[in-house]
């Protein structure tokens, strides 16, 4: 399955603007992040679990819990971002 993943305020200088990701399976927004987050380095700082990080699916506000389809749209963002 192939979800596209969007970066937002200072996760977007971190890592870019959006990638493509492939998963093997169906998951969760927050295996998700987890998966990206082991990839170390940036993502690893970016997004790991002592970073505060807000998700959307779909461009809907989602928990981690949210089960992805193939072809989602996932935006990730610090909880206050600017305009």
């Amino acid at each position: 399955m192939k979800v596209e993943v969007r970066y937002f305020a200072s996760l977007r200088e971190a890592l870019g603007s959006v990638e493509a990701v492939e998963l093997a399976e169906t998951t969760t927004v927050g295996a998700l992040r987890d998966a990206l987050a082991a990839r170390g380095g940036r993502h690893a700082e970016a997004l790991g679990r002592q970073r505060a990080v807000r998700s959307a699916r779909n461009r809907v506000m989602c928990a981690e819990s949210a089960a992805l389809g193939d072809g989602d749209e996932v935006g990730f963002f610090p909880p206050v971002t600017g305009g």
